[in-house]
């Protein structure tokens, strides 16, 4: 009988052991598959700093671009960048935005993105209020949050990258068009991509203010005109203000299409030595404006820095680093840091013109 109960004690006490090993290994499965955790207990910690930098490697984490939208030549060059800079510095890039200037869709993006558990999200808002609420659950989820291309609410972002100084931008775009006209008086018409575009708008304002303060005699025949980020608006924007107001002077156009469509149709309508034209575009596509006259200067920066910026960037964050004034970015260049230690400008504008623009392949 002892033998008997003996026995059943080995087996009782051997079933116990057997429970307790199959019970620990399926919880160090199930967090495996969330990040290579070996417990519950540390997944949770990794998942409440979410910013390791390091998960990027196993498909989760990393750095999320979200351009105000995507397939437009602009926003293709910066994915180009973002995307080096992920195999040069050996993390997780997800480049991705809706494919029209839409702010709803832009916000379900970053829904997603979130829900992903990315390190890092930097966006170019098309509308600044309408991400709020989404930067902020970002931040709640322990994301970083960074803006790129175009502001959002500073008080949300932990860095914003700007391609080039707002104020100096928009105040040379105003006058390489003065000077593309060649007098200091006369009539133009300001063409954007979208009505809440921040930095859309922040250019236009500086623009305004060069034209104000230095160029007096020189008029804007109307509210700046909405193109939605598409060549086709703003060529048939262009051709009407051309019907209405004849004896315009000159366009500029903010937002990389709109100089394209303003240019179309001062070459159909044959107005290239009446009708001046500058603006924000890539060089690849002003060429064939820019070779005729009916594009004057095209002015921007290198988007595909831009996006490798933004991912080293993103990437610094991840890591728990802040970037310092005059700092050297690798395939970048040196950048400012401004006063608040969190606005990163990359460098100054360079102007695209008939004698350089086929020096550049973007």
């Amino acid at each position: 009988m002892k033998k008997l109960w003996l026995s059943l004690t080995v087996v009782i006490v051997g079933l116990i052991l057997l429970t307790g090993c199959v019970s620990e290994q399926s919880a160090g499965s199930g967090d495996s598959g969330e990040g290579g955790g070996t417990g519950s207990e540390e997944t949770s910690g990794n998942s409440e700093e979410g910013n390791s930098g390091e998960s990027g490697s196993d498909g989760g984490g990393g750095v999320a671009v979200v351009p105000k939208l995507v397939g437009i030549p602009y926003f293709n060059a910066s994915e180009t960048g973002a995307e080096q800079a992920g195999e040069d510095l050996g993390v997780n890039v997800e480049y991705t935005g809706p494919t029209e200037a839409d702010a709803a869709a832009q916000v379900k993006v970053i829904e997603d993105l979130i829900s992903q558990g990315m390190d890092t999200i930097a966006v170019a808002p098309n509308d600044p209020a309408s991400v709020e609420p989404v930067l902020k659950k970002a931040k709640e989820e322990g994301i970083n949050v960074m803006d790129w291309d175009t502001p959002a609410d500073k008080e949300l972002v932990d860095l914003s990258i700007k391609q080039v100084d707002d104020e100096e931008f928009g105040r040379h775009m105003a006058e390489k068009l003065v000077e593309a006209m060649g007098t200091e008086e006369g009539k133009i018409a300001i063409l954007t991509g979208g009505l809440s575009a921040a930095n859309l708008n922040l250019w236009i304002d500086a623009a305004k203010s060069e034209l104000e303060e230095n160029y007096p005699d020189i008029e804007i025949v109307s509210d700046k005109i909405p193109t939605e980020e598409k060549q086709q608006v703003a060529y048939q924007k262009t051709l009407d203000l051309l019907k209405s107001y004849p004896e315009l002077d000159g366009v500029l156009a903010v937002s990389t299409p709109a100089p394209l469509g303003a240019a179309q149709a001062v070459q159909e309508e044959g107005l290239q030595d009446e009708v001046s034209v500058v603006g924000s575009a890539l060089p690849t596509d002003s060429e064939p404006f820019l070779e005729d006259g009916s594009l004057d200067t095209a002015v921007l920066w290198n988007p595909e820095k831009l996006g490798y910026l933004t991912v080293a960037l993103g990437k610094m964050l991840a890591e728990g680093e802040m970037p310092e004034d005059g700092q050297e970015i690798e395939n970048v260049g040196e950048i400012t840091v401004k006063d608040d230690g969190k606005t990163v400008i990359m460098g100054p504008p360079q102007d695209y013109t008939k004698e350089n623009a086929s020096d550049f392949d973007f």
